[in-house]
């Protein structure tokens, strides 16, 4: 598993970071790419705190519904309250590997940035496949943590921070991989667009900097890394700000398939 536990805080500091301007601009990336119908089911694998689920639950009206799926309380816990207006949206407790839905039941299925943290990502594709009607598709959105870029004065440093940070999923370049996964899990049609996400300012509403407070966090103590260096890491990046050289730049991938009649 993942070296990162979704609980309350980390919930709460996730569903922050999807209020940003950046996390917007993913979310509307993925809508385009989803294309869901008026009268679709639609089905959010890993859904966290709720914002795709409430976004897309317009989009399906009248007949369609929603169904948001994640193992974490405190996710579903914010899920619950975002998407609380919206009377065709359903959540349920389970794991992205073992869906608690019947057998093709949607049209259609999400799954953002949840698969680098699996253990197997290519049995979750293949249970999700497991949930679509034949000809239902698919789309899968994950980061190859090996493209961060960040500018440090201290890159000896930076470097260690970012091989730490790597321990937070289980595979950091799982995009490299996503397109044999999602064939052997009986899909095909794949396609593949890379988004970048850059930034030049040390604007909270950027991805990248938006995530640098929850990076230091995590990497205090790993990879010999201290408190301090790290608080020092992310105060360099501030001061790096300051000073109008802040570099950051970051791709994320969209994968879109086709499960496969029988």
């Amino acid at each position: 598993m993942s070296g990162l536990d979704f609980d309350e805080p980390i919930a709460k500091r996730i569903e922050a970071m999807y209020l940003t301007r950046d996390a917007g601009r993913r979310r509307r990336l993925v809508r385009e790419a989803l294309s869901a119908a008026p009268g679709e089911r639609i089905l959010d694998a890993g859904c966290g705190p709720g914002f795709y689920c409430a976004e897309i639950a317009p989009e399906v009206r009248p007949q369609g519904s929603v169904v948001g799926i994640d193992s974490s309380a405190p996710m579903l816990a914010l899920a619950e309250r975002r998407c609380a207006p919206h009377a065709n949206v359903e959540l349920r407790a389970g794991d992205v590997g073992a869906l608690p839905v019947a057998d093709g039941e949607f049209d259609a299925a999400l799954c953002v940035q949840v698969l680098e943290y699996v253990p197997d990502a290519t049995a979750a594709l293949a249970d999700i496949g497991r949930a679509l009607r034949p000809g239902g598709r698919a789309l899968v959105w994950d980061v190859d943590w090996a493209t961060v870029s960040i500018h440090a004065e201290d890159a000896a440093l930076s470097d260690r921070v970012l091989r730490a940070w790597d321990q937070h999923l289980v595979d950091p370049s799982l995009p490299r991989t996503l397109a044999p996964r999602l064939r052997a899990a009986g899909f095909s049609s794949v396609a593949m667009v890379g988004h970048a996400f850059t930034a030049l300012e040390f604007d909270p509403e950027l991805y990248s900097v938006a995530l640098l407070p929850t990076i230091a966090e995590f990497v205090a103590g790993r990879e010999g890394i201290t408190e301090a260096q790290a608080q020092g890491w992310l105060d360099e990046q501030r001061r790096l700000g300051e000073r109008g050289a802040f570099y950051s730049a970051i791709t994320q991938f969209c994968f879109t398939a086709t499960k496969e009649a029988p």
